[in-house]
């Protein structure tokens, strides 16, 4: 029971998720909504989503060029393991698996592939806002001061970046002496050059620019509104997934939090329009689960059919 709890806890939580949806909804409803806005549609999510997937494992090859030069796909079977431990697993316990990874399968130690990870979550979740603060220009208008104050949000990693040594000197000086370590490691995952931090933030803003104007896109075609709604429900979700109560494969938690961010940016919570913005929920985190398997099941295969011409 021990060796296996984690394994029968996430079992047994997405059994009691798919017994109250379908109790609350039914799973027919649910499918139903998928079907009312097409397949090209549900194809062409999916499609999208997977893009972004080749840009992060791009993203960690320019991090570490000379380890994985050459391994591209390989590198992109190693992300889409950890990004599906990452979804599957409570807790945050994915991302634990992306240091060992990286170290089984490039020889990277720990320590370097956590602090790069370390960084790159920085990153993303600069990045993150950044996408999602898209909803709040559209509340106010789109008025110009609103664009200007977005877009000096969106470099502002570039406006930091000259800062990096300084800001580690301080921490140096700051913290305790057994914290040093822990400062030098952090140092080291940031990249060191303007030529590779520009790659680093440009990739890191593509996907998630991508990720969240496809989520918001699916959340109105199926009848979310406002327009800045559809970037909060995004934003919501995607947040459920970075907090320690993250639960596995984010039943509950991931819809749950699509629900409670499109409402604070001002989709109507009365009962008619929220049993719609529940299934619109619903399907999205079912959009974000298929994406992540198939992600997976294509880096399989492709280190497969490389392998097998070795």
């Amino acid at each position: 029971m021990k060796r296996y709890s984690i394994t029968l806890l996430t079992v047994a939580l997405v059994l009691v998720y798919v017994g109250f949806v379908e109790w609350a909804f039914g799973w027919k409803s649910i499918i139903d909504g998928w079907k009312s806005v097409g397949e090209g549609a549900v194809v062409g999510a999916i499609l999208a989503l997977v893009a972004t997937y080749f840009v992060r494992a791009h993203r960690i090859h320019d991090y570490f060029p000379s380890e994985t030069k050459g391994r591209f796909i390989w590198l992109f079977r190693v992300t889409q393991v950890h990004n599906l431990l990452n979804t599957m697993l409570p807790f945050r316990l994915g991302e634990t698996s992306f240091p060992l990874l990286m170290r089984s399968e490039f020889a990277i130690p720990v320590a370097r592939g956590a602090a790069a990870l370390f960084v790159m979550r920085l990153l993303d979740m600069q990045a993150l806002l950044a996408a999602s603060a898209v909803g709040l220009v559209a509340h106010t208008g789109f008025v110009i001061w609103a664009w200007a104050l977005w877009f000096i949000f969106l470099v502002l990693p570039l406006l930091l970046f000259p800062m990096r040594d300084a800001f580690f000197r301080l921490s140096g000086r700051l913290l305790p002496n057994r914290l040093s370590p822990v400062v030098e490691q952090i140092s080291l995952g940031v990249p060191h050059t303007w030529g590779q931090f520009l790659r680093v933030w440009f990739l890191t803003a593509v996907n998630w620019g991508v990720k969240m104007a496809v989520l918001a896109w699916v959340l109105w075609i199926m009848g979310l509104a406002p327009f800045a709604a559809t970037f909060g429900g995004a934003l919501g979700g995607e947040l459920s997934s970075v907090l320690p109560v993250h639960a596995p494969a984010g039943v509950g938690t991931y819809p749950a939090s699509i629900v409670a961010g499109a409402v604070a940016f001002g989709a109507s919570s009365e009962a008619a329009n929220f049993d719609q913005l529940a299934r619109a929920a619903i399907n999205t985190h079912l959009l974000i689960v298929v994406s992540a398997l198939v992600g997976t099941g294509l880096s399989v295969a492709l280190a497969a059919i490389l392998q097998g011409k070795k």
